[in-house]
């Protein structure tokens, strides 16, 4: 999904923050990576086209490899303990 498409989809929430703000651990990670690998591919002088090819293929293998991963998912379990208590903090 594009983030024009997640806008599309999502209204409310686009208009509340960033996108970013309602995705989860694994992600942010990988877009994070994906953000590395483009600047280092225009640094390189990648044309637009080859660097999208590159980057959908690196976006597919990362999520193979780190959607089982135990670091992921120990992260994904922590944040979701500290939402939990930041939920508990607002209520109160």
């Amino acid at each position: 999904m594009t983030a024009k498409e997640w806008r599309e989809a999502n209204p409310k929430l686009a208009s509340e923050g960033n996108m970013r703000d309602y995705t989860d651990l694994l992600h942010l990670v990988i877009l994070n990576n994906l953000e590395n690998s483009n600047a280092e591919f225009i640094i390189l002088g990648m044309n637009q086209r080859e660097r999208l090819i590159k980057l959908n293929e690196s976006a597919r293998n990362q999520m193979k490899i780190l959607k089982n991963n135990k670091g992921i998912k120990e992260l994904e379990f922590l944040q979701e303990q500290i939402n939990n208590e930041d939920n508990k903090i607002c209520e109160n």
